[in-house]
């Protein structure tokens, strides 16, 4: 990681390496459009509602293979897309010519130029354990212009830890068949025993203790959260 204003980043992790080996792999990142499902018109929508237009730098925060980034460089005066994973830019790249690409991550992308007033992230914080979605929380709140809005969505777990047994085994059953249909069980049993969903109730007190004022919040099937952000 080196060193950063003069002080060591050494004891980072390696956002590249806990993005999965799966993500690094052009085979396995050529399919991954199909098995996230992403809609993307719902997902344009709801950027929409909360400032996507002509006057908007827009960041897109583990942009994957840039769906997100490249149809909102249609609507926004600049967009960022931001991944660490090479292979994932490679494919984003040749989507549009019109997004900033740039190989980095929650802890190391350094922004330029006018702060963002809205900023994106699908399904990438629970690559981080919860000590570092807390330093990459505060991070995106210095990132936003103030007042500016973050957009997150990803796996997290709205139960009790009691309930953990049935609610993530009743998830499971419902799993993909193949991995060319979506995500499989043995795919969402490695993502539930080493990445690093967690708890809304500990989540939550994250976004808030990081200053931001949660506006919506939506979480279905008591696992696939949206939250709606603005930097106070």
């Amino acid at each position: 990681m080196g060193d950063r204003g003069g002080v060591s980043r050494a004891w980072y992790p390696n956002e590249r390496a806990n993005a999965g080996p799966e993500h690094l792999d052009a085979e396995y990142v050529a399919g991954y459009d199909v098995k996230t499902q992403l809609e993307l018109e719902d997902a344009l929508s709801l950027l929409r509602r909360h400032g996507l237009g002509s006057g908007t730098t827009f960041v897109d925060l583990g942009c994957g293979t840039g769906l997100v980034a490249a149809a909102a460089a249609g609507e926004a005066r600049r967009v960022v897309g931001v991944d660490p994973s090479p292979a994932m830019l490679e494919l984003a790249r040749g989507r549009s010519d019109a997004v900033e690409w740039i190989e980095a991550g929650f802890l190391t992308y350094d922004h330029a130029g006018d702060p963002p007033r809205l900023v994106h992230s699908r399904h990438a914080l629970h690559h981080l354990a919860d000590f570092w979605k807390g330093v990459a929380l505060a991070r995106l709140h210095d990132l936003l212009a103030p007042g500016g809005v973050l957009v997150l969505r990803d796996l997290v777990y709205d139960f009790e830890p009691g309930d953990a047994d049935r609610r993530i085994e009743e998830w499971l059953a419902g799993a993909a068949r193949t991995p060319a249909e979506g995500w499989t069980r043995g795919e969402l049993e490695t993502h539930v025993c080493s990445e690093h969903s967690t708890f809304t109730w500990l989540f939550e007190p994250l976004l808030a203790h990081a200053g931001f004022e949660i506006v919506e919040r939506d979480v279905r099937g008591g696992i696939y959260a949206t939250y709606v952000c603005r930097r106070s």
